[in-house]
């Protein structure tokens, strides 16, 4: 998966080798993990205002986990990975948040005496969340905050999900549960928690026969279950317009195989990947609604997974709906 971090202010806004392949970590916008405010942040969006995201994101990678053995592979040399996301996220109430995405993602080798074969593109999955605010309190010098959101997200297009590892995403639908938890300081600092679980469906390949710790004659593949976890500290500085985060992420299949030597990776295989990640963003105050925002991740420690870097920006505006068309029913 993906993971970038933007969130829109809850304050109110005026208007051989060649088969050494493996697993690519793409997370549609669900397990995306957007902080727009997003699905997995702390934040809310007041009732009836609206905020959009569009970012660009540059993956990477040369070397991968097959199982636990980190390797190279000449065939695909580089792999880059670079992904368009538009988002929109909407304050239903105060405590209830609705978010939409749709990434569109391209993967191709970069290096001139790799990548023996073509890359892919198009759109991945569409993401839908809902984000429930239960507790939002004061408590000793600062304020409590508890959460909780369900998402769902589902190819958006027809694309190979066993082409690894050029495929753009898994190719199943998935339904996710996660639980958050946050203190914030009055001096700006803060500390989160998530602990989330992720329910996957069936992809189907283009082949009738697989071998996941056992032989399969059929075209589907059970994409594993996961457990994903993420902490993170932050500091909200200069009046609220600048916010700085650092972060750890990590996700953990139920089941699932090793990507065994001499062979594809695909959809079925065990995945496990520890990241850690800073963003920055900034809100402007002589652009009412704007804000701006960079990122850096780093897969550090995995299982059957590429050990990738992705750096990423992004651009944000948040709008008040009710504001808006009353000011153009006075113009009219």
């Amino acid at each position: 998966m993906i993971q970038v971090k933007y969130t829109c202010t809850n304050r109110p806004v005026q208007s051989g080798k060649a088969f050494r392949w493996t697993f690519l970590l793409v997370f549609a916008c669900m397990g995306l993990s957007l902080r727009a405010q997003t699905p997995n942040d702390a934040l809310m969006m007041r009732s009836k205002n609206i905020c959009v995201l569009l970012s660009y994101d540059m993956g990477t990678f040369d070397r991968y986990w097959e199982g636990s053995l980190l390797r190279s592979n000449e065939t695909i040399a580089t792999v880059d990975q670079n992904t368009v996301l538009p988002m929109a996220a909407i304050g239903i109430l105060d405590d209830l948040n609705f978010y939409i995405s749709l990434p569109y993602i391209k993967t191709e080798s970069s290096e001139p005496n790799g990548g023996k074969f073509a890359g892919a593109r198009g759109f991945q999955d569409i993401g839908f969340a809902l984000k429930y605010r239960a507790i939002h309190q004061d408590l000793g010098s600062g304020k409590f905050t508890a959460l909780a959101t369900a998402g769902f997200s589902t190819p958006f297009t027809n694309y190979l999900s066993d082409y690894r590892p050029y495929s753009i995403g898994a190719g199943a639908p998935e339904f996710s549960l996660r639980g958050i938890a946050q203190y914030q300081w009055n001096n700006g600092f803060y500390a989160r928690a998530s602990l989330a679980h992720l329910w996957r469906g069936y992809t189907e390949a283009e082949r009738d026969y697989y071998y996941n710790n056992g032989s399969y004659y059929t075209a589907w593949m059970d994409v594993p279950n996961a457990w994903t976890y993420e902490g993170i500290v932050g500091k909200w500085l200069f009046d609220s317009s600048l916010k700085l985060e650092f972060s750890y992420f990590s996700l953990s299949s139920t089941s699932g195989d090793d990507i065994r030597a001499y062979n594809a990776a695909q959809p079925t295989n065990k995945v496990e990947s520890d990241r850690i990640g800073f963003s920055a963003q900034y809100f402007f105050k002589s652009l009412k609604g704007f804000g701006v925002v960079a990122y850096h991740n780093r897969v550090v420690d995995g299982r059957n997974v590429p050990k990738l870097s992705n750096t990423g920006f992004g651009i944000t505006y948040q709008f008040n709906v009710i504001k808006k068309q009353t000011e153009a029913t006075d113009e009219q």
